[in-house]
């Protein structure tokens, strides 16, 4: 497939092993899969969930699809128009372009956030070193418009993270991720360390971004009811593989693996992120 049939990105068979001493003074090496031959696309202006417990191997996904790791096996295909780039295969600078169209929304906004920095240097900072540097006087016009996008305002830029409360820090992380205009934002679990009510103000802003931008995103959370609501299509993480994948709507009817339905039940247990 390619652009014309609305797919922007293929992951492929993608597999990431991370090699782990088992002991100070062994020799030997234990090798653990944290993604095992795992499959999905993502269409054009679709939101696709990756959802499954800490440890599940959704976050070494979203990390193999931005490029900050670079899979054992398989790859991944980005698309624009009847070209498909290997992404697994870029320079650096190839990498740093790629890295221009797809964004990532960490979930942790106080830790991804320089707290020594305006709001207004942590949006244009990756403007600045990008190829759509256009000149302070534009960027501050980029700034305005996008801080008011997420809900913020102007006076806002002159601020830094700890003047902000969690939710809005987040939409600062969103907003940061919007400047340069992707095509793809990769969400990472950006509403679990949220109040409930402001989950809901942040997936109510995302639904709005993606629908006014007609923006691809890639959704991760441990939520399944959440990403039932939130997302168009899912697939459901279990120890590194991708155990069930369909529409939103029909995995809320009709989930048939046991671990999706557990999900639902919010009885899987947790360990340990990778």
């Amino acid at each position: 497939m390619d652009r014309a049939d609305g797919v922007l990105v293929f992951a492929e068979h993608l597999s990431k092993r991370f090699n782990l001493e088992e002991g100070a003074f062994s020799r030997q090496d234990k090798t653990v899969y944290a993604v095992n031959d795992v499959s999905f696309n993502i269409f054009c202006g679709e939101t696709y969930g990756l959802v499954g417990e800490s440890g599940s191997g959704k976050t070494t996904c979203a990390r193999l699809l931005i490029g900050m790791y670079r899979p054992s096996s398989g790859r991944i295909l980005y698309c624009n128009g009847n070209d498909k780039t290997d992404i697994t295969k870029l320079s650096r600078q190839g990498l740093k372009s790629y890295r221009e169209k797809v964004k990532y929304v960490f979930q942790d906004p106080a830790r991804s956030l320089n707290p020594r920095m305006s709001v207004y240097e942590i949006l244009v900072s990756g403007l600045r070193h990008s190829s759509k540097w256009t000149g302070e006087e534009d960027a501050l016009k980029k700034a305005k418009k996008i801080i008011c996008e997420v809900g913020l305002t102007c006076e806002d830029l002159e601020k830094r993270p700890a003047e902000f409360s969690g939710g809005q820090r987040q939409r600062i992380s969103i907003a940061r991720g919007l400047i340069m205009d992707p095509e793809l934002l990769i969400c990472d679990e950006v509403v679990s360390a949220l109040d409930v009510s402001i989950q809901a103000q942040i997936l109510n802003l995302l639904n709005k971004i993606r629908r006014e931008r007609k923006l691809s995103m890639l959704f991760i959370t441990h939520d399944l009811k959440v990403a039932c609501y939130f997302c168009d299509r899912i697939g459901v993480m279990h120890s590194g593989s991708i155990v069930e994948q369909a529409p939103a709507a029909d995995l809320y009817k009709k989930a048939r693996h046991q671990y999706t339905k557990l999900l639902f039940k919010g009885g899987a247990p947790g360990k340990a992120d990778i």
